[in-house]
Formats: C-alpha cells, sequence, structure tokens
C-alpha cells in the first residue's frame, strides 16, 4: 500500500509513444476528466512523454490551469485528424521520396543525396506550431499547476537517451549510464525530435547533436518520472496483448513481409522498455517493502517505493486499424502495399501511421471505455488515496507473479 501518510504524494501521468495509438491516452485523459470536479486543474504534479505521447504532455502542461480545456483540446485535435496533417501525402511528394530512397540505394549515394527520412513531417511541425504555447508551460509551473515536464528524445552523438524537462527551481539535472536529464525551457524543436521515429521521420537539431525518437535509446521510460519527485505513477500504454494466429496445423508459416517487420519494431521501440522497467521497479518495491524503515540501511535508506498504475488497450488495435485502411491516402496505400504483399502483415504499422479521424476517433472511445472500467481506483490514485502498490490488467500481474517465484 502507498505510503503516503498525511502528505499528498507526488502523482506522475507517464504516455509512451506510439504514433496514431496515442489517440488512445486522448480517451483515457477525456474520462479522467470527466470524473475529477469542474474547474479542477490538472492533477498530475510531474507529466513525462515521448513521441506521440511527449505532444500529449507537452499540451496538458501549457494548458494545466485548465485540465479539461486541455483534454477537450486534445480531443478536438486528434479526433479530426487526417494523415496529410502529420506528413505530406499527396502523390508526387511520396513518388519523390520513393524514387529518391531507389536511386540511393542503387547508386550508393552517388549522385544523390542520402534520403533524410521516409515520409516528410513538415504538416506536423505546422500543426504544433499553432496549437501548443510553449510559455504557458512555465505560467503553470510558477501558478502551481504543475512541477515539472519532460520530454525525451534520443541523442545519435552520444548514443544517450535525453530527457529535457521544465520545472521549478528544486529539479536538477541527472546523469546515469546512458540517460541524462536537462534541465530548460521546452520548445518545439524538443517535440520534433522526440516524434522524430528513425528512417520514417527526419532527425531534428537540438544544439550541436541530432536527435532521434525518445524510445530508441529509452530501456527505463519510468525514470524522467522518478527522478523529477514522483511518489506515483499513472501510466497508459498503448500496446494490446492480443497474441499473433500461428499457421494452421500442417501449414508451413509464412514468411514475415517488411511492413510486418516495420510493425513489431515500432512495438518493441515503443513499449517493450516500458514492462522491463515495470518490472524492475516491481522487484525494488518489495526488496524495499520487506525491511522496516527502522532497520533499512544505505543504499535502500534513500530509495522510495513507487505506487504504479498502468491502463492498456482491451482490443486489438492491429484489427481496428485494417478496417479503415482504406481511408488512408491513395499513394500511402500503395507503399504499404508494396512492403507487405496481399497479407495482412501491414496492419501492426498501420495500427501506428493510420491518422485518420475514424481509426482516432474509436481509439478514444476506447481508452474512454477501458478508463471508466477502472475509475474508482483512477480516481483514488489521482486523489492520494490509499492504492495498491501495482494496479494493472491480469496479464500483467500474473506474469510478475511467475517472475517473483523464479
Amino acid at each position: 500500500m502507498s505510503n503516503s501518510g498525511s502528505q499528498k504524494p507526488v502523482t506522475a501521468l507517464v504516455l509512451p509513444g506510439g504514433g496514431a495509438r496515442g489517440a488512445f491516452q486522448v480517451g483515457v485523459l477525456k474520462a479522467l476528466a470527466e470524473l475529477v470536479p469542474r474547474g479542477t486543474p490538472n492533477p498530475f504534479d510531474v507529466l513525462s512523454g515521448t513521441s506521440a505521447g511527449a505532444i500529449n504532455s507537452v499540451v496538458l502542461a501549457s494548458k494545466a490551469r485548465r485540465f479539461r480545456v486541455a483534454v477537450a483540446e486534445l480531443d478536438r485535435v486528434w479526433s479530426n485528424f487526417e494523415c496529410d496533417h502529420v506528413f505530406r501525402t499527396d502523390n508526387w511528394t511520396m513518388f519523390k521520396s520513393s524514387m529518391h530512397w531507389l536511386l540511393a540505394i542503387v547508386l550508393g549515394g552517388f549522385l544523390v543525396g542520402t534520403p533524410k527520412s521516409l515520409l516528410d513531417n513538415a504538416p506536423l511541425r505546422a500543426l504544433l506550431s499553432r496549437n501548443v504555447r510553449f510559455p504557458r508551460i512555465q505560467d503553470a509551473i510558477d501558478g502551481g499547476s504543475l512541477d515539472a515536464v519532460a520530454v525525451t528524445a534520443a541523442s545519435y552523438a552520444t548514443a544517450r537517451s535525453t530527457s529535457f524537462f521544465q520545472g521549478t527551481a528544486r529539479h536538477t539535472g541527472w546523469s546515469r549510464t546512458r540517460r541524462v536529464g536537462i534541465p530548460g525551457g521546452l520548445h518545439l524543436d524538443h517535440l520534433m525530435a522526440s516524434i522524430a521515429v528513425p528512417m520514417i521521420f527526419p532527425p531534428q537539431l537540438i544544439g550541436d547533436s541530432y536527435y532521434g525518437d525518445g524510445a530508441m535509446r529509452q530501456a527505463t521510460p519510468l525514470s524522467p518520472a522518478v527522478h523529477l519527485g514522483a511518489d506515483r505513477i499513472l501510466v497508459v500504454g498503448v500496446r494490446d496483448e492480443t497474441a499473433d494466429k500461428g499457421s494452421e496445423p500442417g501449414t508451413p508459416p509464412e514468411l514475415p513481409s517488411f511492413a510486418q517487420i516495420a510493425g513489431y519494431m515500432l512495438d518493441t521501440l515503443f513499449m517493450d522498455g516500458l514492462y522491463s522497467d515495470l518490472e524492475r521497479m516491481t522487484r525494488i518495491n518489495q526488496l524495499i517493502d520487506s525491511v522496516a524503515p527502522e532497520h533499512r540501511r544505505e543504499p535502500l535508506k534513500n530509495m522510495r517505493a513507487i505506487d504504479t498504475m498502468l491502463i492498456v488497450p482491451s482490443e486489438d488495435l492491429r484489427v481496428i486499424a485494417h478496417k479503415y485502411r482504406k481511408q488512408l491516402p491513395f499513394a500511402l496505400r500503395g507503399l504499404l502495399r508494396g512492403v507487405s504483399g496481399r497479407g495482412k502483415g501491414e496492419n501492426r504499422l498501420l495500427s501506428f501511421l493510420m491518422f485518420e479521424k475514424a481509426y482516432t476517433r474509436e481509439l478514444i472511445q476506447l481508452g474512454y471505455n477501458d478508463a471508466m472500467k477502472v475509475k474508482d481506483e483512477l480516481l483514488d490514485f489521482v486523489s492520494g488515496a490509499d492504492v495498491p502498490r501495482l494496479f494493472a490488467p491480469s496479464w500483467i500481474k500474473r506474469d510478475l507473479s511467475a517472475m517473483h517465484s523464479d
């Protein structure tokens, strides 16, 4: 149980990446906004996000004084997404990009420059520039509606996970093996760096280094929130755990398509580190709880247990994405068909790239429904009431129980 005592625990919200799957996070936030009293400011002391989760976190931070307004803004944008709001999808641009990559491979970079990325995300930069008011983050911090917000990217120069954060004067940077925290004002380049999925979107220059998607080097995605003082962490993941169907008995397995492999890579990039970190945190919590406070010695004496709540999709996002595949722009559909063949191997990749409102609206509704199923536990968690060390789907608890018996 939480050991918050008379002092309200510092509560953090961690939003991992996931491309278009980030709409699920908006649904969970929409449910929470309905559950808390009207006029309530942001219920989270610390916000931490990566990739699409970084965008959601920063929007919340910029409107932290009015939580419902912030969530309504996220709902409005995500409910009306189209792919061309995120990357250029016209036939000519897609054709040029495809030919550039083909010539670069065939000619070994001779006569044509090395392509920066498969897709041009200039439309997303313009969208964020119009909708995110970065100066308001400091206003929220100064007004007491927020302690800190972190955006994580990966440095190509140092191969380190870098968390850029903006917080109060008491929040200082950190340096650990392969991960650092750098204080300072957040701006648009930090978001563009965090969402720069390798090969798909171009790297972002910040200072004298190029950065890419924060999930690449983020082996411990919960650590920025812990460094910023969190005592409990709400994590809204974007991966369902529906198992793939195997081949029929007596039927040889199909060779995975490029799109299927790319989908698995994105799945691994965005979510595997989270589950490893959750496992690590569970072990540490058990160690701390097993020793009475008066008997703790260094380094255990200065460690604290962290309460965690995890909400993940209850339905297979690949199935949902497949329903709306024909709503993708023609050129993008052609590209995906070319790298996936005639099978359904592209569905996992589709679930990350489907920035179309029919899909994002269904994910928002799914997130809303899944959060409402645990509304009492969710309210207890954000209000500072006593909660279990870990509240998560049964399969998570089952896996952790098996781990403890090893």
